[in-house]
């Protein structure tokens, strides 16, 4: 500790020293969306050192083409999602690991010619460093990564805004941040924000879901979508007496957070529509972009002008076909609010279009 605040040594030597495996955990805050049936296989191939030391909170890559792309991965522990992320990328791509706690990554490197062996390819690279400091630590020129992922980890991060402002930066026009981490119905109390434990357990770090999103648009992410998400259960009693005496619940949620310039603070109605080709591998059917957005190959589909720029302005643009165009403005689609949007927390979503 530093004085009354966590500081990233102590939140370093948690994962290094106190927890020694995912069973170490004393919430389900770090494991509680399992992985989608697609990624199993590739789950498989990697080591058991690595899996042993899994402690993300969601699957956070974007299942669609990724190949060829360069990936950077934030927070990236002992290297599954990475490893998961190399196989997906193939041999063209590239994936880059940041984590500042030395042991874990000690276990990624370790395991580096293992997967080179399983996947035929070695396309990796592993750096230590703070998050906040990624300039520091990974020389990446700006507008020149594909997606940035991020497993439960920038919750721990002391500086969220500079992290958020450093991928926007680092990430191609129509790049994409893709990550998972954990967020609350209000804003933790400092007391709260004191403690070790609930830190290391990423509950303390989580921002109140409000102040993430207002703060994503203000580093230029300006229409945060949200994926899926889960309610965090508390099963040690300690943490749980703590958590309960303040009235706070978490979630384990995944956002996609899009860098396209010309996206509005509110979900207009251009009179767009899109229809989905059915060409993204293991989404032959039909694709999610997010929570309130499942396209059916063939269908047209009804979008605002931001969905539209996230399906037309990305890497996405092959699978689909437009229709329409900004000539004309409908106004605003309903039901886009600002109430607590974790279908988990008992509500409806707010976002519609």
């Amino acid at each position: 500790m530093n004085g009354d605040t966590v500081d990233h040594e102590s939140v370093s030597a948690y994962y290094s020293k106190t927890l020694k495996t995912s069973e170490d955990l004393a919430t389900n805050a770090c494991c509680s969306i399992p992985p989608p049936s697609q990624i199993i296989p590739l789950i498989r191939n990697i080591h058991d050192d690595v899996i042993a030391k899994y402690y993300g909170c969601g699957l956070c890559l974007p299942l669609d083409d990724l190949t060829g792309l360069t990936i950077l991965d934030l927070g990236c522990g002992a290297g599954r999602d990475v490893y998961i992320a190399s196989q997906l990328v193939g041999p063209e791509g590239r994936v880059i690991g940041v984590d500042m706690t030395r042991e874990q990554l000690d276990v990624a490197i370790a395991t580096k010619e293992h997967h080179r062996e399983v996947f035929g390819f070695s396309n990796v690279e592993f750096y230590q460093g703070y998050l906040e400091k990624l300039d520091e630590i990974v020389q990446l020129e700006d507008n020149s990564v594909d997606v940035i992922i991020s497993n439960c980890v920038i919750n721990l991060c002391m500086d969220k805004r500079v992290v958020l402002e450093s991928c926007h930066r680092l990430l191609k026009p129509g790049g994409e941040v893709y990550f998972s981490d954990v967020y609350s119905d209000r804003r933790v109390p400092e007391s709260l924000r004191r403690d070790e434990v609930l830190w290391g357990e990423c509950l303390s770090g989580a921002l109140y879901w409000n102040d993430f999103e207002n703060l994503a648009k203000r580093a230029g992410f300006l229409d945060p979508r949200l994926f899926e998400d889960g309610k965090i259960t508390v099963e040690n009693d300690q943490v749980l007496k703590k958590t309960r005496a303040h009235g706070i619940e978490f979630y384990s949620a995944t956002y996609r957070l899009f860098k396209i310039q010309e996206l509005e603070p509110a979900c207009e109605d251009y009179g767009q529509a899109v229809v989905y080709k059915g060409s993204i591998p293991n989404n032959l059917g039909r694709y999610m972009l997010d929570g309130h957005h499942y396209m059916e190959k063939g269908k047209v589909f009804l979008v605002c002008g931001n969905t539209y720029r996230m399906l037309h302005d990305t890497r996405l643009k092959r699978h689909f076909d437009f229709i329409g165009n900004w000539d004309k403005h409908y106004g605003i689609f309903e039901g886009c609010g600002t109430v607590l949007p974790y279908k988990s927390a008992g509500g409806d979503q707010a976002n519609c279009c």
